[in-house]
């Protein structure tokens, strides 16, 4: 009787985990559909004002589809030559920042453990502390080095700029390829340096190639950073590049300076919304990228077994 008994009370507790299994699931994607919710309506509200050549976002008045505001875009020579600026500081200063972040990691994980742990810490500093610290002290340095090294020149310029947003993402990239060292097996460089290669050509052929996903992170990682930074772009930015003799405008400086003047340009919804696009299309390259190089390495490891 006791055996009996104790079989419809074992039954009765999994029915309870399991619907206490559901309600938590319920819970948790009701959670995490209420943060895209609140994450990506205002996105989407933007990306429909345009097509829109209304002044102010807003449901009053009426809504006349139209492509106007990103034929105005591409007429608009301020906005052209911020998004230029933009987009030629972010592409440098990630190309810059990815290769020193990625031999800093390579360097720091084959370095002693004493070594490699400073070089970790020192890395992790830009990434917890403050950004408007990061600027003043970058500020600090340059007005030094143009008073007693270059005696008393202006310095701040393109090339000021660029070193700002190099030391804003380069802490970013150490951190995502450290991982992928941390996974790779040590004995394939091993094995290429047994085989004939030297040690730049096992560099190239077995540890770049199994890192390669950590590389492209961070460096669309310090694409991002660069695009959308301001704090470090005005206390950094001088004359060059498309702005000529004039201050270096970025769009974040540019849309800055915009909203201290009156409403924001309406042709930045249509420039948000392209950019917003691009980076989604990336996203899911990378993704896709990602998947059929894990799908080729089951691939070799299943025939290798």
């Amino acid at each position: 009787m006791v055996k009996n008994a104790a079989v419809p009370a074992s039954s009765s507790n999994e029915k309870k985990l399991k619907r206490q299994s559901k309600a938590y699931r319920l819970l948790g994607q009701s959670i995490i559909w209420i943060v895209l919710i609140v994450m990506y309506i205002p996105i989407l509200v933007l990306i429909a004002f345009s097509f829109s050549k209304n002044d102010n976002i807003s449901l009053e008045g009426d809504f006349h589809f139209t492509f106007e505001l990103y034929r105005d875009l591409f007429l608009d020579e301020e906005i052209m030559v911020a998004l230029g600026n933009t987009l030629i500081l972010a592409i440098a200063s990630a190309v810059i920042a990815t290769i020193l972040g990625t031999v800093g990691a390579i360097g720091a994980y084959y370095s002693k453990k004493r070594t490699r742990n400073i070089i970790e810490h020192v890395t992790q500093i830009p990434v917890v502390n403050a950004e408007i610290v990061m600027a003043l002290s970058l500020t600090v340095m340059f007005v030094f080095i143009g008073t007693y090294i270059f005696g008393g020149a202006q310095i701040f310029s393109f090339w000021t700029l660029l070193a700002g947003h190099v030391v804003l993402g380069l802490p970013f990239v150490y951190l995502n390829v450290k991982p992928k060292l941390q996974q790779m097996d040590p004995a394939l460089y091993e094995a290429a340096l047994d085989l004939g290669c030297n040690q730049t050509q096992a560099l190239f052929k077995t540890t770049i190639p199994e890192i390669m996903p950590g590389i492209l992170s961070g460096f669309l990682l310090s694409i991002t950073l660069s695009l959308d930074d301001f704090i470090v772009t005005a206390f950094t930015r001088g004359f060059g590049l498309l702005s000529g003799e004039k201050t270096i405008e970025t769009l974040s400086t540019l849309v800055q300076a915009k909203i201290k003047k009156g409403p924001i340009p309406k042709e930045i919804r249509a420039l948000t919304t392209i950019i917003f696009l691009v980076v989604l299309g990336i996203v899911i390259g990378t993704t896709i990228y990602r998947n059929v190089t894990a799908n080729k390495h089951k691939v070799r490891k299943g025939r290798g077994a």
